[in-house]
């Protein structure tokens, strides 16, 4: 288990499989997500049989986001992580929706950033994001990433083209930030 202040990150586990499919499902979820079509039950337990199947590798970590006192409500991970780049990129989900806008995913990349850069001794940590997303690019500037470009009318969403800001944190950026000594 990876630990942070408000959450911790743990492997995930077939008793996941409702709730996620749950999330999946959910319009409101998925908007701010690469999810567009309707997942079913079958679909999510494939998924997550291929996540826990074997041990969590430098390539592909993938975990489970749950509070402190044990309440599943999302997952995050470090995505094709390349050891001769030293870098990897971060995806999140904070699936319940009554844990939104408290700082539960902020703690979650915080606590992921942490364990990518002390752990796997990455240099680079980038992530995607929607433009019309503005709470959780709030949420990755307080932890010290930047923008550093946009893809151009590259999503494309309920009659609407939006564009993927493209952000990233370099090791050396997160040493400076606050969470290198006061998160534990």
């Amino acid at each position: 288990m990876i630990e942070g202040k408000l959450v911790n990150l743990r492997a995930r586990e077939m008793s996941d499989l409702e709730r996620m499919t749950v999330w999946v499902n959910d319009r409101e979820v998925t908007r701010f997500q690469s999810v567009r079509y309707p997942w079913s039950l079958a679909m999510e337990e494939a998924f997550l049989r291929g996540q826990t199947a074997s041990p969590i590798a430098y390539s592909n970590v993938s975990l489970a986001i749950e509070t402190k006192d044990g309440a599943h409500i999302g997952g995050c991970g470090l995505h094709g992580a390349s050891p001769e780049n030293r870098a990897a990129e971060l995806g999140i989900m904070v699936g319940d929706k009554e844990y939104w806008s408290k700082g539960y995913g902020t703690d979650a990349v915080v606590t992921l950033v942490r364990f990518g850069f002390d752990e796997m001794n990455l240099n680079r940590i980038e992530l995607h994001v929607y433009d019309f997303n503005e709470r959780a690019q709030k949420s990755y500037r307080k932890c010290g990433f930047v923008e550093e470009g946009r893809m151009r009318d590259a999503h494309y969403a309920a009659g609407v083209y939006s564009d993927v800001v493209v952000m990233g944190l370099l090791r050396d950026q997160w040493l400076s930030t606050d969470f290198t000594n006061s998160h534990s």
